[in-house]
């Protein structure tokens, strides 16, 4: 019982902060190829909210990855092919998860600021006067950020959330340029999440599911459609230490872009993804870290690139830690 009730204990930190987190403007459905919601965020004990308390987390996210076949997309205002995108980016998330309940669970709220910037190479289907049909871009700045609330319920061995997040449009964005942070439009998701983990045998199977919807890009006319994405986990926490799994991801747009900058029509996209993921809590001093990883390989792409996506991700409690679940 003393190994359930440290590793329920170290678990809760490593969940606290599942958020959506806004991506970066990399090539893929969409307008200038991204919807805010970034796929593989959640994993790993998806639905279980961390204790009362104020939380900290951030995520260092990789991708690279490319546009396969004579394929074109929409980014920064051109119609572009020969996609070769890389990105880093960095997302830094404060949660305080309220001590009084609301409708019978705990209520999170959440702040994401994101920076960094992605590095796009390009073929100018339609090039402008006096500019190559190839182009490179790449930036370094502050993006969107987003607001979040989460609401938690507990029964037993089951935890389920359901998330709200909004992205505000007052991050740098620059039209006509190939790689952007910011997506210069208002974006809201809602997200429901589920996780049944059992403390005495570490097992934790966890998914979510949730919807975006997206306003319109005033700087370009351009609406992206709404997005359907849901992820899944299956792992097993072998101490209270250390953890290992299988993860996944799966993206449909399912209602078309619009709008007078929507020239190649609805351009509905859909991705899926396979890949690992590894836990490893800690202490410094008496602050308990979680330290996640997690690697993705993309696979049956339409309208928009394929690549390797990954996440390196820490989290811990700020002032006193949470009490231990019992």
């Amino acid at each position: 019982m003393k190994y359930a009730k440290s590793l329920a204990s170290a678990s809760a930190v490593a969940a606290g902060l599942t958020l959506a987190i806004a991506p970066f403007s990399v090539a893929e459905a969409a307008e200038n190829g991204a919807g805010f919601y970034l796929l593989g965020a959640r994993g790993p004990l998806a639905g279980l909210l961390a204790p009362p308390g104020t939380y900290f987390q951030n995520d260092t996210y990789f991708y690279v990855g490319e546009l396969k076949g004579n394929k074109q997309l929409p980014l920064g205002g051109e119609i572009v092919g020969d996609v070769k995108a890389n990105l880093v980016g960095v997302f830094g998330t404060g949660l305080w998860v309220m001590p009084e309940e609301v409708l019978g669970g705990n209520l999170g709220l959440s702040a994401i600021v994101p920076f960094g910037g992605p590095n796009v190479d390009a073929t100018l289907s339609a090039p402008r006067a006096g500019r190559s049909a190839s182009a490179s871009d790449s930036v370094f700045t502050i993006g969107d950020p987003v607001l979040g609330a989460s609401l938690g319920w507990h029964e037993g061995d089951f935890h389920w959330t359901a998330n709200a997040s909004l992205n505000i449009p007052i991050g740098d964005y620059q039209k006509g340029e190939l790689a952007n942070i910011s997506f210069n439009r208002w974006a809201g998701d809602l997200t429901f999440a589920g996780t049944w983990f059992n403390p005495e045998t570490g097992f934790d199977l966890s998914g979510a599911t949730g919807i975006t919807f997206n306003g319109e890009n005033p700087a370009t006319n351009y609406r992206t459609g709404t997005e359907f994405h849901a992820e899944w986990a299956v792992t097993q926490h072998f101490s209270p230490q250390f953890s290992a799994g299988v993860a996944g991801y799966f993206y449909q747009q399912v209602t078309g872009d619009s709008g007078s900058g929507a020239r190649l029509g609805d351009f509905k996209g859909r991705i899926a993804a396979v890949g690992g993921t590894l836990g490893y809590n800690f202490k410094v001093a008496e602050t308990p870290v979680s330290l996640t990883l997690k690697v993705f390989q993309e696979f049956a792409a339409k309208n928009r690139p394929e690549g390797t996506a990954g996440f390196v991700t820490i989290a811990f409690p700020i002032g006193t830690p949470p009490k231990q679940v019992e």
